[in-house]
């Protein structure tokens, strides 16, 4: 597994921008610095050299006054510029942010404003004052003292413009310099950078590439150096990884392509040997057939040299030998019949557990002697089940040692499965069969009740009238019982025939249609009335066994009318619906109550009893409706399939 390498190549690239980032931030801001104090300068400068002109222009007024005494005008403007000069000179000590106009910020500067100050202060201001306070005739005097002041002043105020001048032109000259140094400086760092992506993160990925390009090509030698321990050392480390076991891959492939398709042939053999033993099992063959010929299908698949299929009997406890292959005579005499927990099958019964190993080192207790003089070295059992009841085992012997693999001891269980299927059904098929004969046995009984036995019990009491007749001599009498005995004799045999051609009807034609019509045109001629026949709406076929029944029941309800109804006609109408079948059979004959015709309704007469239960057989119901003179209606109703399965 590839170790993730330590994050110092983030570290180095964050730590050259951060000081990058707080170089070229100290630049800036010391470029704003200069820049705030080149602010205001120039207003600062403007005023003080104001300041000369304003000096000039009180020594002119002063001079103007003094020539026109009563000049007030002039003094009033005096003192204008007087108190203009002083706040000039306070906006340079101070300030102002609101023109803006900058405060001295150079010592030079500071000097020379304070000179200027107090030369105004002390010498100038006082004259001034003393020249406004002074009568017309003095104020002369003061004037001339003010103007030999006046250009030493003047010159001070110079001093101070130039040294606000110097101080300005030393301020842009550092603005200056410093733009310069942050231009050299990003150009540096600029190729700085340059340099340091180059050879951190540039260069190794073109290597990176050049290898990536060199493996497309099939080389799966190629590495990548590793000149260091940060993430392109990592990414390089996991590159070489992944070389390698690309390398180790290949070299595998094809003993791995190799091991799968063994595999895969394995898995299609399996399937081949499901597929032909379950398909053999679908087909219809006794169970000793059905497991012979299973027998030989997995002794040739697992090339076993002999097999051998036992059934478990409830009833007595033991294990059968049904069928064997490649066994002794001697060995089948010896286990035609095991009981439950004896030897390697018995136990196998017993637990569900599959059995495989050699006869020479046999689990603990248990005895295989049968086997090993059979000179078998590998015996297995396998159960044979059906939905976990447990039907028998069946058995492969191998003389020569034979290990099975999980998956083919997996494919016998399910080969047991599917043979516990097949033997399942065979015994339920025919449990079906006997369930029928039973039914079809139980339905004869109820015929031959309903017919020949009544009539054999009136020819028994008509015998017994003509012996009593012949032994008194009564000729007369017994000539009339014999006719009565004939009589019964042809309506017994004529119920004998109808009795044999009613169970051995079977559906030849193509649907129920059909055979209902040919019912229909023997019946006619062979009683001479009348038939018809009507469908409505069409539908699928029905089951076999419930066509069988509809057809049952529709015979009976013809004999009935033959023996009974006296009809000229006969309508049976037959009608599909929605999945839905009736079938109705009317005659005009002379009916009968249903209500108060003892047999009917104690439920005597076997033929209708029959046709019920026929109906109810086929999840239908039959009705009867009668009326004396007025026919009789017989209405089978089938519901829809959904419903009787339910």
């Amino acid at each position: 597994m590839m170790l993730v390498a330590p994050a110092k190549l983030s570290r180095k690239i964050v730590g050259i921008l951060f000081g990058f980032f707080l170089i070229a931030l100290s630049a800036i801001v010391l470029t704003l610095l200069i820049s705030w104090q080149l602010e205001g300068v120039a207003a600062a400068i403007n005023d003080a050299g104001s300041q000369r002109m304003r000096t000039y222009r009180i020594s002119h007024l002063m001079a103007r006054a003094a020539q026109v005494p009563e000049s007030g005008e002039r003094i009033k403007g005096l003192r204008a510029e007087m108190l203009l000069f002083d706040k000039v000179l306070t906006d340079l000590r101070q300030g102002d942010p609101a023109r803006p106009m900058a405060p001295p910020r150079n010592d030079q500067v500071d000097m020379q404003l304070r000179a200027v100050e107090s030369a105004w202060q002390e010498r100038l201001r006082p004259l001034v004052e003393n020249y406004l306070n002074s009568p017309a005739a003095d104020r002369l005097q003061h004037l001339n003292r003010f103007d030999q002041e006046l250009e030493g002043f003047v010159s001070r105020i110079n001093d101070l413009v130039l040294a606000m001048e110097h101080s300005y032109a030393d301020d842009t000259n550092l603005l200056r310099s410093v733009q310069v140094a942050l231009v050299v400086f990003s150009i540096i760092g600029t190729a700085i950078l340059i340099r340091f992506f180059g050879k951190l993160v540039i260069q190794p990925i073109v290597t990176l590439h050049a290898s990536m390009r060199r493996m497309m090509d099939n080389d799966l030698s190629v590495r990548l150096p590793v000149t260091s321990d940060d993430e392109v050392g990592g990414l390089a480390q996991g590159f070489n990884q992944m070389a390698e076991h690309l390398q180790t891959v290949y070299s595998t492939l094809e003993e791995r392509v190799a091991g799968e398709t063994r595999n895969l042939a394995e898995r299609n053999h399996e399937l081949g040997i499901l597929y032909l033993t379950t398909a053999y099992l679908s087909e219809p063959a006794p169970i000793e057939v059905l497991c012979r010929g299973f027998l030989d299908r997995i002794k040739e698949a697992l090339g076993a040299d002999a097999a051998a299929v036992r059934l478990y009997s409830e009833q007595t406890g033991l294990l059968h030998l049904v069928t064997h292959d490649g066994l002794s005579d001697d060995f089948v005499a010896n286990e035609s019949d095991l009981n439950c927990g004896e030897c390697l099958c018995g136990q196998v019964i017993q637990t569900g557990v599959r059995a495989s190993f050699a006869t020479e080192n046999p689990p603990p207790g248990m005895k295989l002697r049968s086997c090993i003089r059979e000179g078998f070295a590998t015996a297995t059992a396998f159960t044979i089940m059906h939905d976990k009841n447990r039907l028998g085992v069946y058995n492969l012997y191998f003389r020569r040692p034979q290990g099975l693999s999980k998956r083919e001891e997996h494919l016998l269980e399910t080969l047991g499965q599917h043979l516990g299927v097949a033997i399942e059904n065979l015994r339920l098929k025919s449990r079906e069969k006997e369930l029928a004969i039973s039914e079809e046995r139980n339905l004869l009984a109820q015929e031959l009740h309903d017919s020949i036995a009544q009539g054999l019990a009136f020819m028994n009491i008509q015998v017994q009238l003509l012996e009593d007749s012949l032994s008194q001599g009564d000729v007369g009498e017994a000539l009339q019982t014999a006719g009565m005995l004939r009589e019964g004799i042809q309506e017994s045999y004529d119920d004998v025939r109808e009795l044999l051609v009613h169970f051995r009807t079977r559906l030849h034609q193509a649907d129920l249609d059909s055979a209902i019509r040919a019912a229909l045109e023997k019946f006619e001629g062979q009683t001479g009335i009348v038939t018809a026949f009507e469908t409505l709406g069409s539908d699928g076929p029905l089951v076999p066994t419930d066509e069988t029944q509809i057809m049952h029941i529709v015979q009976e309800s013809l004999s009935n009318i033959r023996k009974h109804a006296g009809a000229r006609h006969v309508r049976v109408l037959l009608k599909r619906h929605g999945g839905q079948l009736v079938v109705e059979i009317l005659d005009d004959g002379r009916g009968f109550d249903p209500v108060n015709e003892p047999n009917v309704q104690s439920d005597g007469h076997v033929g209708l009893k029959i046709m019920r239960e026929r109906a109810y057989r086929v999840g239908g119901e039959c009705k009867v409706e009668s009326e004396i003179g007025g026919g009789t209606r017989v209405t089978l109703t089938m519901p829809r399939e959904q419903e009787r399965s339910n």
